[in-house]
Order: C-alpha cells, then sequence, then structure tokens
C-alpha cells in the first residue's frame, strides 16, 4: 500500500483517487476550492462532475496543500493545464528531494511553449517528475470500465513503479521513455476535438470526423517528431488512442466545445456552457507558435485558431481546408520511374 496525494479534484482526479483506493493505496484529495472539499466529505461524491461515482470511506479530503504532500510517497498532479505551474510553485515548498510527481492534465503554455512536466520540473527541480496520458475519459474510469494508459517516466525503476501503483484488471498501464511524445499528443489531440466538434455542430458526417482524425494525427506527429518526440509515441495510445477517443466521445469536452462552435455559438458561449476548463482552448495558440517554430505546416491547427481568435466562420474554414493546394497524402513516398 502507498500513501498518495491527488492535488486537484475535478473529474480525473477524482476518477483516478476512486481507481487508487481501490487497489488499495491510502488516497488524499486535495482542493483548493473550499465548498467541493464540504461536498466530497459529506456527500462521498462529485455531485456536479463525477455524479454516481462514490468516494470510499477511506479516502480522506483537505483543502490544506501541505497536508496532501507531506509524508506521501507519490503525488498525482490533476489540476487543469493553465493552474499547472502556479500549482507546482505552492507546492514546491512542501515536495522532498526525488518525491515522485505523475501529472495528468494536458497542455502547453502559451507564454513559454513548455510542456506540463517542464514548468513542474522548472517549478519542483527536487521532484520525480512523471506523466499518465491515453484514451482515458474520467466517466468511464470512474465507472471502472476497462481503459488503457500510458506512463511516462525519465527513468525506467520510476514507470515500473507507477505502473504497478496503477494497474488493475479495467485499468491496464504501458510504459515508455519519451514523455515529450506523450505530452505533445495529448496536448495537441484537443485542438484537432475542438475541430472534429465544429464539424459535428455543422452537420458534417463520419466522412469528415475519419478525415480530421487521419490528417490531424499526421500534423501532430510531424510536430512532435521534429520536436524530439518517437513516432512510435504518436501511433499509440498517447497519440492516434487519445485523438480518436477525443474526436468521438460524448464525454469529450473539447468535442463538445467544438459543437458549439460549430452551432454558432462564440468561444466564451462555449465554454461557459461546458462549464469544464476545455483545454484545447488554452492549448491552440501555442501549437499554432510550434507550428511556425518548427517550420510544420499545420492547417487544421491553424484554421482552429482563426475560428476562435479571428471571428473567422467555421464553415468558411472548412471550405478553405477542402480547397488548399493538391498534394500527395505521403510526400515521403516516390513514384516508379
Amino acid at each position: 500500500m502507498a500513501k498518495v496525494g491527488v492535488i486537484g479534484a475535478g473529474s480525473w482526479g477524482t476518477a483516478l483517487s476512486v481507481l487508487l483506493a481501490d487497489n488499495g493505496h491510502q488516497v488524499t484529495i486535495w482542493s483548493i476550492d473550499e465548498n467541493e472539499v464540504k461536498m466530497l466529505d459529506e456527500k462521498r461524491e462529485h455531485l456536479m462532475k463525477l455524479p454516481g461515482v462514490k468516494l470510499s470511506d477511506s479516502m480522506k479530503i483537505t483543502g490544506d496543500l501541505k497536508a496532501a504532500v507531506t509524508g506521501k510517497d507519490f503525488l498525482v498532479l490533476a489540476v487543469p493545464s493553465p493552474f499547472t505551474r502556479a500549482t507546482a510553485k505552492k507546492m514546491s515548498a512542501y515536495v522532498v528531494k526525488g518525491q515522485i510527481i505523475v501529472d495528468v492534465a494536458k497542455g502547453i503554455e502559451e507564454s513559454t511553449l513548455l510542456t506540463l512536466s517542464s514548468q513542474i520540473e522548472e517549478e519542483i527541480p527536487q521532484a520525480d517528475v512523471a506523466v499518465l496520458s491515453g484514451p482515458s475519459h474520467a466517466e468511464e474510469v470512474g465507472r471502472r470500465l476497462p481503459t488503457t494508459c500510458v506512463i511516462g517516466a525519465r527513468t525506467q525503476k520510476t514507470a515500473e513503479y507507477l505502473q504497478s501503483m496503477f494497474i488493475n484488471r479495467v485499468f491496464r498501464v504501458y510504459t515508455s521513455p519519451d514523455i515529450l511524445g506523450i505530452e505533445l499528443g495529448g496536448s495537441l489531440k484537443n485542438v484537432i476535438a475542438l475541430a472534429a466538434g465544429i464539424a459535428d455542430g455543422l452537420g458534417y458526417g463520419d466522412n469528415t470526423k475519419a478525415a480530421l482524425i487521419t490528417r490531424g494525427i499526421a500534423e501532430i506527429a510531424r510536430l512532435g517528431v521534429k520536436m524530439g518526440g518517437k513516432i512510435e509515441t504518436f501511433t499509440g495510445l498517447t497519440g492516434i488512442g487519445d485523438l480518436i477517443v477525443t474526436c468521438a466521445s460524448v464525454h469529450s469536452r473539447n468535442r463538445k466545445a467544438g459543437y458549439l462552435i460549430g452551432q454558432g455559438k462564440s468561444m466564451q458561449e462555449a465554454m461557459d456552457e461546458v462549464q469544464m476548463v476545455v483545454e484545447g482552448v488554452y492549448s491552440a495558440k501555442a501549437a499554432a507558435k510550434l507550428s511556425e517554430k518548427y517550420d510544420i505546416p499545420m492547417p487544421i491547427v491553424e484554421e482552429v485558431n482563426k475560428v476562435l481568435f479571428e471571428g473567422k466562420s467555421p464553415s468558411e474554414a472548412v471550405d478553405d481546408l477542402m480547397l488548399r493546394e493538391s498534394r500527395s497524402e505521403h510526400m515521403s513516398l516516390q513514384w516508379e520511374k
């Protein structure tokens, strides 16, 4: 049994807390919101974000960050990506050298273009930082439906330790040394999911969705490999796997926000209606900047940014994607002479 601090009590933090408690670990959940702490403590359920998923009586709920961090064998950082750096900064004073922090959010910081693990390492240099990612909606993990994920870590020892902490009969965990590729796949797929939702909102069909998923992973993989990620990562669970589930699932907040935009709502109206952090909106500008920095064309990402931030109509964005200059699907393939 391990002592685990889960920092962040949203849907994903709550679902993983239930999973870890099922595995026999002693779990403490922290929230910055006093009302959320009270609700979880009294109702033993997140009534808004994960209704129907009960917390065991053994789980502790706290608003005291020091208590949630101190003395824990490892920490799960589950706050939304825009708050990762600020939360890590607050945690730093309580984290001891070598303490494992596994980040489970997905995003890229627009101002620095850093992944979340890099932000955490800047704020908590004494920590051993890892990541958990894959096609895994909290609503299904909380209901104990079969799910697969990947742990990325700097060392095999840390990856395999965390694998043993999370894995069970409904949650299969793989390991990988490619932290960068895992994080890029997890954050950039949210931007493509916005495009998929927009297409759904416009009333387009499965052909359109398949095209967005396929061309979307091509954009993500080209950029990711140029940045140092591994192609195997983008063809695996944290690449194409995560992209499929986020583009297609009714649980996907990014797809839902895109759907509302496709139906005519503004970005802000869509975010307000979803009532959770739509991480693709925060990653979109960073993705466009990375595209420019590494000289990798990302036409879907470019059009999503124009719809979100420049007032371009979704239907016009689709037209412009379809009518771009003709080209070969795989430029590396050559015709026989």
